[in-house]
């Protein structure tokens, strides 16, 4: 067992998907499990497989940011000399040696304050909405403006930011690494596969759903942090909507060919994405359902996007 390493597992109704994250870190390290309020008996079976129980209070809203923070401190408090932190998510499985590996490059660059790997899916082929979860895992290795969920961040750099932002909803990873950033502190990720995730995302409702929430918590993110994350994002999706109805409106007051050529704007869109998902050589359908669900996907975005600035307006 890594002395020097702690891990922080967060999950909410995970099931059997939690047992097998659970049996994936027990061993490596100390690890502290986060229940969000479940009602299956996560906290149960946590305690049964000798795993220390953080129950959130169901008194202050759950977030994955919450969450984390708690079991930090829990953590911290059981192994006062730990130097890094592993974060992980209770529908993901630890790959043997990443925790080393990952430990090993924070040793080696001092001014690092996160580093992450390959997540990837672990039944990619069980349907279309895992398979494109599986490519958007897959990322280039190197300096990165931020890390996800699943990461492992050394003590010294968390504490000096003041760990996550506890009300954030979604979008807290890239919040966090923005502020490590302004601190001086550097994010990697290395070429080396480091969890297994399981989606189950198996209805287009799912999906939606997922693509909605992302809209709402870039949306959170964009105004807390004065337009520095998610500004590109969020422009992406105004255009893709809202102005390109207005541009197809005025190109129908000039006329058909000009409305054609305005409608025809979203499918070579669509190509140009598809054409763009080179990494792993994903298969040519695999690409074209990308680049048709990430165009798709702007409208649920929007949806969250307006259901946050009403929100907002009440407030």
């Amino acid at each position: 067992m890594l002395n020097n390493i702690g891990i922080v597992v967060i999950g909410r109704n995970q099931g059997e998907r939690l047992r097998a994250c659970l049996a994936s870190v027990t061993g490596n390290a100390l690890c502290v499990y986060v229940d969000s309020g479940s009602s299956d008996g996560s906290a149960a079976m946590a305690r049964e497989m000798g795993i220390d129980v953080v129950a959130l209070d169901h008194r202050s809203p759950f977030t994955a940011a919450r969450a984390r923070n708690e079991g930090f401190d829990r953590l911290t408090q059981l192994l006062p000399a730990a130097e890094f932190v592993q974060f992980i998510d209770g529908d993901c499985q630890l790959v043997d040696g990443w925790l080393e590996d990952a430990c090993r490059a924070l040793r080696d660059e001092e001014r690092v304050a996160a580093i992450c790997g390959r997540r990837r899916e672990q039944f990619p082929d069980r349907s279309i909405y895992n398979g494109l979860m599986d490519l958007e895992w897959n990322r280039p290795a190197g300096l990165v403006a931020s890390v996800g969920g699943d990461a492992m961040f050394r003590v010294l750099a968390f504490r000096d930011v003041g760990g996550f932002n506890p009300q954030l909803v979604a979008g807290e990873e890239p919040e966090l690494c923005l502020r490590l950033r302004d601190a001086g502190w550097h994010l990697r990720r290395i070429g080396r596969e480091m969890t297994l995730h399981d989606a189950n995302m198996l209805t287009f409702a799912q999906w939606w759903r997922r693509q909605v929430r992302s809209g709402f918590g870039a949306s959170d993110v964009f105004a807390r942090t004065d337009g520095r994350v998610f500004g590109t994002m969020l422009q992406s999706v105004q255009f893709w909507t809202a102005t390109w109805i207005w541009i197809c409106v005025l190109a129908a007051l000039i006329g058909p060919m000009a409305l054609i050529i305005a409608i025809l704007l979203v499918p070579a869109q669509m190509l140009h994405v598809a054409a763009r998902a080179n990494r792993g050589r994903p298969s040519n359908s695999m690409r074209i359902a990308h680049g048709f669900f990430t165009m798709l996907g702007k409208w649920a975005m929007l949806m969250g996007r307006m259901r946050y600035l009403r929100n907002a307006e009440k407030h």
